[in-house]
């Protein structure tokens, strides 16, 4: 069975969403972001998993659920806490990101009897997700992070090896993403979030 991590930060205003700022508050991006993590991790929680870990920056707080291990994030750049974040697996594992509340159980139930790697595009052009069934962090580092062509970097790297392709979805960096990540899950809590701000006046 597989290892599920998904990395994140503590949701801090001016730490998390920066690009949500404005025309959101830096306590408003927070928010917003603790609630794209707490239906991440809610998400996660439900899907069948050998392990789940949250490789987190920062603390855990009232929105982490049980059942995870907390794994502090190395430093360095994200391509090396990606790759130190496989480095700790020991069979299969998918790893995913806080800025896709979208997802559902069914996307991360996933199968490596016939292949060796699960690759998830971001429409940005990043990826959100990332399976290998044999954990190899040099598969990430170096690949260049936060940029319109990390995500064909990354697939670069899988060359060779037999690679399953998830659906693209959208990451939460912009206030149109947000609206647009909140039509595709109604139900969560971060859909609930972004109206409780609308209504306020945003």
């Amino acid at each position: 069975m597989t290892t599920l991590l998904v990395i994140a930060k503590e949701p801090r205003p001016g730490r998390v969403k920066t690009r949500l700022t404005p025309p959101f508050t830096p306590e408003e991006a927070a928010a917003l972001a603790e609630a794209s993590l707490a239906d991440t991790l809610d998400v996660v929680a439900r899907t069948p998993a050998r392990r789940r870990v949250l490789v987190l920056e920062g603390a855990p707080g009232p929105w982490l659920p049980p059942g995870f291990d907390v794994v502090r994030q190395c430093a360095g750049g994200l391509d090396e806490r990606l790759a130190a974040a496989f480095a700790g697996c020991d069979g299969p594992a998918l790893l995913i990101g806080m800025d896709t509340p979208q997802v559902t159980p069914e996307l991360l139930t996933v199968d490596f009897s016939d292949c060796e790697a699960y690759f998830g595009p971001a429409e940005d052009g990043g990826f959100w997700a990332l399976g290998l069934a044999q954990p190899d962090p040099s598969l990430l580092r170096g690949v260049p992070m936060s940029t319109p062509r990390t995500g064909a970097a990354q697939r670069a790297r899988l060359t060779g090896l037999r690679v399953r392709q998830l659906p693209p979805l959208r990451d939460v960096d912009t206030a149109d993403d947000a609206k647009l990540v909140a039509k595709a899950a109604p139900d969560g809590r971060f859909a609930a979030e972004l109206e409780r701000l609308a209504g306020a006046g945003r």
